[in-house]
């Protein structure tokens, strides 16, 4: 009976042991990304108003692309790729419901033709850059159709 009450106290161990190093890593890693966001939407907010212009990579004008390009770039020190496309065909993607802060929103007609990116800000909005310039706006503006969601992992994309 001993040996059953040493085994299932050395199994218990094992278990709080795995699941301590699990919570640990989960919220390290949810402050990394929190930290992340912060930066790169300080970079953003600090751009609102800017110029719209095709192909523009910042810092006074951007277009969608170059918009969120530059803004991870400078506030989390990760490379993007070029085009909203290729932006899309990079990333992790996820669903709505589990958007966060700092994830991607793709516009365009289907997965395969993507038009516009922004970036999520929380509370149904984003940031980017349109023919407006730099702006927030609703995800679901009517005069966008969202076609999907990416998280950039800036962890393992920074240069």
């Amino acid at each position: 009976m001993k040996k059953v009450v040493k085994i299932l106290a050395a199994f218990a161990l094992v278990i709080v042991g795995v699941f301590a190093v699990s919570m640990s890593t989960t919220t390290t890693a949810s402050a990394a990304s929190n930290s992340s966001f912060k930066s790169v939407y300080k970079v953003a907010k600090s751009h609102l108003g800017a110029s719209y212009v095709y192909g523009a990579t910042g810092p006074s004008a951007f277009d969608c692309s170059g918009f969120t390009g530059y803004i991870y770039k400078k506030g989390a020190k990760t490379t993007l790729p070029r085009t909203a496309q290729a932006q899309y065909n990079k990333y992790k993607h996820v669903s709505y419901k589990n958007i966060k802060k700092g994830d991607l929103v793709f516009f365009g007609y289907s997965k395969g033709s993507i038009s516009h990116v922004g970036m999520y800000i929380g509370g149904g909005k984003m940031i980017d850059a349109q023919n407006r310039g730099v702006v927030r706006e609703a995800v679901h503006a009517p005069w966008w159709h969202a076609v999907g969601y990416a998280r950039v992992n800036t962890a393992t994309d920074a240069d």
